[in-house]
């Protein structure tokens, strides 16, 4: 696969900082989570495409460079019409938040959605999932500036997640699914403002992985408590995920669904745009092209 473009993650800052290695088999010191390019070569036993074909997808790291091998079960169709440098914001956002609204949190229409970090690429990518699935759907931020950019989305209600902790920010009603990246110290918070039977997905820990936490609320309300990650699922958990997505997703990209992007770097730029991410002020995906 011949790189055009990659999306940039926080795994990525991660793992330049040496907090989130790269799985095994995957390159240690090339980051890089998600990418859009062409095929250039193929490998014996290759049947699902052709040199030249526009392709996008995940893996496990490696993906910011000029070359990536990615296996052929993993790889999704560029949307026709799609310029490479806007599919490689697809990838990484849209399987991340589909698996966790459609498979892990079992979002279904007229449920009540939040989403923390709603500016985030994962975050502006679930608040087009969540109105296209019919949900009502809230989102997260501490900068009011991204939350009213994500109401060009399809949000409708917002939350300062400054103020998560006791007494805090209170929502206008409990949700039925919660999308977290923010780890322990948003949990009391997330569990009392989830409804009974409330589903609370963990995308991350970016404010701390350890806390007191109380089960109190679990129990009264029959919650459950859900991870997802994607970097380390085998091929074989992979594969018929992306196949899903292909088939229930994809073609509703240029209707429904448009990568949102809120910065470009060239390759050679990583270093600023690592430093961008750092600053927290992109809504929306950043992304690297040759």
């Amino acid at each position: 696969m011949r790189v055009h473009a990659a999306g940039l993650n926080r795994a990525d800052i991660l793992q330049r900082l040496g907090r989130y290695p790269a799985p095994p088999g995957w390159p240690a010191d090339i980051p890089g989570l998600e990418y859009a390019g062409v095929v250039e070569a193929l490998g014996p036993g290759v049947t699902r495409w052709r040199a030249g074909d526009r392709v996008m997808g995940l893996v496990g790291g490696g993906a910011q460079a000029e070359y990536v091998v990615v296996h052929q079960d993993e790889a999704l169709a560029v949307p026709t019409g799609m310029e490479l440098a806007d599919a490689a914001a697809i990838p990484e956002a849209y399987l991340t938040a589909w698996d966790a609204l459609v498979l892990r949190g079992r979002l279904t229409a007229g449920e009540r959605l939040l989403i923390h970090a709603v500016g985030s690429g994962v975050g502006t990518a679930a608040v087009q999932l969540g109105v296209w699935l019919g949900a009502t759907v809230a989102g997260s931020s501490r900068t009011p500036a991204k939350l009213e950019a994500a109401r060009a989305l399809g949000l409708t209600e917002a939350v300062d997640s400054g103020r998560l902790g006791a007494g805090g920010a209170k929502a206008a009603a409990p949700f039925d699914v919660i999308v977290d990246v923010f780890g322990a110290p948003a949990f009391a918070w997330n569990t009392e403002a989830l409804a009974p039977r409330g589903r609370l997905v963990l995308l991350g820990f970016l404010q701390g992985a350890k806390g007191e936490l109380s089960l109190e609320p679990v129990l009264r309300k029959r919650l459950e408590i859900i991870g997802s990650v994607m970097r380390p699922r085998l091929p074989a958990e992979r594969g018929p995920l992306v196949a899903r997505f292909a088939a229930e997703v994809l073609p509703h990209f240029g209707a429904r669904l448009q990568p949102v992007i809120g910065a470009r770097y060239v390759m050679t730029e990583a270093g600023a745009a690592h430093a961008a991410m750092d600053r927290d002020q992109v809504f929306g995906k950043i992304v690297l092209a040759w």
